[in-house]
């Protein structure tokens, strides 16, 4: 049917007319022209005009096994065929859904042992912000309802997930409920002035303390944090960082919840970005590469002290979806960790990861545009300079990254901009030759932006 019913144009046309896409300036979108993609296999899309593009960002950092593995595929037909789909309200589970909560608590950090199921990585804020508001009712202190935040921090697009991040646009579009806040990210490049890095990241730290202790620890819930924040810009904090929070929050009895959503399954080289930066989370939330995005599965991973509060104290916990734990979600997403599993995806992120930045280093530390290349495992960013000496930010924020991200695109290469940082995140499947071609691509796409923009005043 599908294949049947058009060329580019009258998709096109069709998507104009009907279709209302996420983060997307609409009147922009209908005055340009709409990409189609159409197919995908490996680490490539193929649009409708037949262009074979190079996905350096994984779809949204979310296709970690790679496009069109016939073993998710054939997971999905299988389970389809047994057991379409039932809910797991009214005491009732799957063989899927119980199979994945028991290896997920196998692969989490220690004590963390229990999953509660939803569909999206926002669906899985949600239920952890409330989770911890009804974790600290059900103690006796119904007051601790703050969450604690970071500018540039991402933690889906709900209204609650909207209100604990940190994006101003955001909360401009009433994404800005009460009772959330946000601090100073662990920001070396933007906001660590002259201090070193490990400096900065305790002074980030006490950013967190010092609101802790401004609100008042009897009236804080949670802490929510990225272990690297991914859509603010791949920010890696500084290796004090973490260490300093685990010993806030513990100290002031402040719920830690890790936004893995992004970090989760393999993206930093390690399982978890907890495992690489040694936070010790009550909460964890994931989505994306558990399922390498085939399906839509995310999860809230509680440790046993929240999740032996909820099952010996709250009673019944009124919250819950249509699909949470749907059986051919679990499906794929049994079989997809087999792939990172079986085909050591982890581990592959860190020495292919580290043969990527390398070569990143070698093409871009002398280049003009270039203030820094950072990145863990399979993920970073390239982030451009007004002034690589002294750090400074170009005078329209964003103008230069947006440029870049359109010759990329234009290239043959999806990166994403982000302000004026270029991130990416291939899927962990790319291969040594793809590194080369994505390298080779980028220096292009960056050397054409530089010589659009290199004789403008407002640089």
């Amino acid at each position: 049917m599908l294949n049947k019913m058009g060329d580019a144009a009258n998709w096109q046309s069709i998507d104009n007319a009907y279709h209302l896409h996420p983060f997307t300036d609409h009147k922009a979108l209908h005055e340009g022209r709409v990409r189609v993609i159409t197919e995908a296999d490996g680490v490539f899309l193929k649009d409708s005009d037949g262009n074979r593009i190079l996905d350096g960002m994984a779809g949204l950092w979310c296709v970690n096994a790679g496009y069109s593995r016939p073993e998710l595929v054939q997971a999905a037909a299988a389970q389809m065929t047994k057991l379409p789909y039932y809910n797991t309200f009214f005491k009732t589970t799957n063989p899927p859904a119980a199979a994945l909560a028991q290896r997920l608590a196998k692969l989490a950090p220690e004590g963390i042992n229990h999953a509660f199921f939803a569909c999206s990585g926002s669906e899985a804020v949600d239920t952890a912000l409330r989770t911890a508001r009804v974790y600290w009712q059900t103690l006796g202190k119904p007051e601790k309802k703050f969450v604690i935040g970071r500018e540039y921090g991402y933690h889906g697009s709900t209204t609650l997930g909207a209100s604990a991040g940190g994006m101003v646009d955001m909360h401009r579009q009433a994404g800005d409920m009460p009772n959330f806040t946000q601090v100073l990210p662990p920001y070396w490049y933007g906001y660590g002035g002259q201090m070193s890095p490990a400096e900065f990241g305790l002074y980030a730290a006490k950013q967190v303390e010092d609101k802790i202790k401004e609100l008042g620890a009897d009236n804080v819930a949670a802490f929510i944090g990225e272990p690297l924040q991914g859509s603010g810009g791949v920010i890696i904090p500084p290796e004090t960082y973490w260490p300093e929070i685990n010993r806030i929050c513990k100290e002031h009895d402040i719920l830690l919840i890790a936004d893995e959503v992004i970090c989760g399954f393999g993206r930093t080289g390690k399982m978890f970005g907890s495992d690489y930066f040694g936070i010790k989370p009550d909460m964890m939330t994931v989505a994306k590469g558990i399922t390498s995005g085939y399906i839509p599965l995310s999860a809230v991973l509680m440790h046993d002290r929240v999740a032996n509060v909820l099952i010996n104290q709250t009673g019944e916990y009124y919250h819950g979806f249509t699909y949470s734990g749907h059986p051919v979600a679990c499906a794929v997403a049994l079989k997809n960790l087999d792939i990172i599993e079986g085909e050591g995806l982890v581990e592959r992120a860190v020495t292919v990861g580290e043969v990527l930045r390398q070569k990143f280093h070698e093409v871009f530390d002398d280049h003009p545009l270039v203030g820094e290349v950072r990145g863990i495992g399979l993920i970073g960013g390239i982030e451009l300079s007004a002034d690589k000496r002294t750090r400074k930010f170009f005078a329209k924020n964003g103008r230069v990254g947006q440029i870049c991200r359109d010759f990329c695109i234009n290239n043959g290469l999806i990166m994403r901009a982000v302000r004026d940082t270029m991130v990416f995140a291939p899927p962990l499947i790319i291969s040594y030759d793809e590194i080369d071609t994505m390298v080779a691509l980028a220096k292009k796409s960056l050397d054409q932006t530089y010589e659009q923009v290199k004789h403008e005043v407002a640089l």
